[in-house]
């Protein structure tokens, strides 16, 4: 069975850093790429950033976070990252990484695996 968890998630002051993990266990089927998403209370889930899994390893970032944030893997530990630094009180939301067959841009298709979050509040 497919699992992606996620942790490195806190409470930090406008500012501050955090860095995130998403380790998979089981088989992957078939996925090229992986992703960050966001979803705070009230508002449709977004996208944040998105890193081929191929070796490419091409980047897609939403505007919001570019610059601040960046995305990595460590394909022998099956991990996923997100450093985010000078966190904003709008970043405020659960991130949650996933898995897919395909990603365009921080769009995705085909399968999909998705953790289940973990909670970022930046306090002003």
């Amino acid at each position: 069975q497919v699992q992606l968890a996620e942790s490195g998630g806190g409470s930090v002051q406008a500012g501050g850093s955090l860095r995130l993990s998403c380790t998979t266990s089981g088989y992957i089927y078939s996925t090229s790429c992986m992703g960050w998403f966001r979803q705070a209370p009230g508002k449709e889930r977004e996208g944040v950033a998105t890193i081929y899994t191929t070796r490419s390893a091409n980047t897609f970032y939403a505007d919001s976070v570019k610059g601040r944030f960046t995305i990595s893997q460590d394909n022998a530990k099956k991990t996923l990252f997100l450093q985010m630094n000078s966190l904003k009180p709008e970043d405020t939301a659960s991130y949650s990484c996933a898995a897919f067959g395909g990603c365009a841009g921080l769009g995705w298709y085909g399968r999909n695996y998705w953790g289940q979050g973990t909670q970022v509040t930046v306090s002003s």
